[in-house]
């Protein structure tokens, strides 16, 4: 039986994970008190997204890959510079993989594409915010919906440079 929830995904992929981000907001989405820690200027704390990193090492250790590409346009905005400045940094270790396809003077090429997760090149599953950031859930596809997902992914990858390129160049 096929996986039903996103977090069935995450136990039972085999070979990768993938994450299209479009979003310049994710703030009312999850580690709300570490992004109002961030504005106010206090230092990240050490055990800052330590469940996920945990959760990154197990996959990554066995030989799976977790990475994304984040579409974006400069200059940032406070959640970006919080995103990237704390959240990449720290998942970069847990081995996730990050790119940036930066729209900054330009088209974007995936313009109307949603935010996804695709697993295993096979199975997609949309996420779903409100306006103002805030998650309200996953929708797992059939797998025979993938192909277009596939293509989004393949289009990201060819317009976007690894995060630590982009971030020497314009991180804050």
């Amino acid at each position: 039986m096929a996986p039903k929830t996103l977090g069935e995904l995450f136990d039972t992929f085999q070979q990768e994970a993938f994450r299209l981000e479009t979003l310049d907001d994710y703030g009312r989405s999850g580690n709300v008190d570490a992004y109002q820690a961030f504005l106010a200027g206090k230092s990240q704390p050490t055990d800052y997204n330590a469940d996920w990193v945990a959760e990154l090492r197990s996959h990554t250790s066995k030989g799976k890959r977790v990475y994304r590409v984040h579409v974006l346009s400069r200059p940032l905005t406070p959640y970006l510079r919080f995103e990237l400045g704390w959240g990449y940094q720290k998942n970069v270790t847990g081995g996730e993989e990050f790119f940036i396809l930066d729209t900054t003077g330009k088209s974007n090429p995936l313009q109307g594409a949603p935010e996804f997760w695709l697993f295993d090149d096979v199975t997609p599953a949309v996420m779903n915010y409100t306006p103002d950031g805030s998650f309200v859930g996953a929708n797992v596809l059939p797998d025979e919906q993938a192909a277009e997902f596939r293509a989004y992914r393949d289009k990201a990858l060819a317009h976007a440079v690894p995060f630590p390129e982009w971030w020497a160049k314009y991180g804050e």
